[in-house]
């Protein structure tokens, strides 16, 4: 006798339910292309590093005439020189006249202040996009690693402005600072009196609300203070009237060291500040990519009236 199939005489069971879908974690490629950007910047920037490792040579301020003062063979050249009184303006940049003939002949000169653990090599593309498009003196700085604290850099940051005002002769120099650079610059604007010597302060990815992401926080005290919270980030949040400083803010979307992206955001009744929001790239890009470098330029070129409407194009857009 055949038997039937086991339980063949129940009727089928009802499927389950099907349940949605839930998005997994995925990365945007807005995402990968950023993170694969910093990938390259970062080794190329460990190739160019060694660059930066020694100070910076002060530039004379103007070689032609303090040789007219010493050889009698170029005195007679002299009078030529001073019959054309229209150039005196542009005597303290001592640049050759290259690059935008709009550019303001007295622009004041640009100091560069990088981040942490880094040097002067990191500004290598935004220096020489100054340079190329206008008659700009430009200074890039050097603090030590070993520096432990905010206020003491930002007083070190004063001695070198008096320095780079002695060499060209200008009363008020812009500043463009990278990451804690510009926490840097803006407490010596802030804190310390330097809006008598700094027209335009430009950051670049700069924890002006303390970061979350703070790598070796436990280690070195600098690093500390630039979380969210620390003794440096409250007094940056004290009232600042009459500040004369103007204050353009670079920020990325894709920025890992700024947790949250905001915080490279400069927000403060007092200030005179524009936050301008970067697409596309992360931290270590900022000061290398350069659709950033020409807004930057943009930026330094503006008159300070007006200043809000910044007109740039491709990865960033004001905000």
């Amino acid at each position: 006798m055949k038997l039937p199939p086991p339980l063949s005489f129940l009727p089928p069971l009802p499927s389950p339910p099907r349940l949605p879908r839930l998005p997994g974690p995925r990365l945007s490629s807005a995402l990968v292309g950023a993170t694969a950007l910093e990938l390259a910047v970062l080794a190329g920037h460990l190739i160019t590093y060694p660059l930066g490792l020694t100070p910076e040579r002060p530039e004379s301020p103007e070689p032609s005439e303090s040789r007219a003062g010493s050889a009698g063979s170029e005195r007679p050249e002299s009078p030529a020189r001073t019959d054309r009184p229209e150039n005196a303006p542009a005597r303290p940049l001592a640049l050759p006249v290259t690059g935008d003939p709009t550019a303001p002949a007295a622009a004041p000169p640009v100091v560069m202040l990088h981040g942490f653990i880094d040097n002067r090599s990191v500004f290598l593309v935004l220096r020489r996009a100054l340079t190329r498009h206008g008659h700009r003196r430009t200074a890039s700085l050097n603090y030590s690693p070993l520096t432990r604290d905010i206020r003491a850099a930002a007083a070190l940051l004063g001695r070198q402005v008096e320095a780079v005002r002695a060499r060209t002769g200008h009363d008020r120099v812009d500043i463009v600072g990278h990451s804690l650079g510009g926490l840097i610059a803006r407490y010596y604007v802030q804190r310390l009196g330097g809006d008598r010597r700094v027209r335009t302060l430009v950051t670049l990815g700069t924890p002006h609300g303390g970061t979350a992401v703070a790598p070796g926080a436990g280690l070195h005290p600098i690093v500390r203070q630039m979380r969210g919270g620390s003794p440096v980030i409250e007094e940056l949040r004290l009232p600042a009237p009459g500040c004369r400083t103007r204050f353009v803010s670079f920020w990325a979307e894709l920025d890992q060291v700024m947790v949250p992206v905001e915080t490279a955001c400069v927000d403060h009744p007092d200030l005179d500040a524009v936050n301008v929001r970067v697409t596309g790239i992360g931290h270590l890009a900022l000061p290398v990519h350069p659709a950033v470098a020409a807004a930057v330029r943009e930026v330094l070129e503006t008159p300070e009236t007006g200043e809000a409407d910044v007109p740039v194009t491709g990865a960033t857009s004001a905000a």
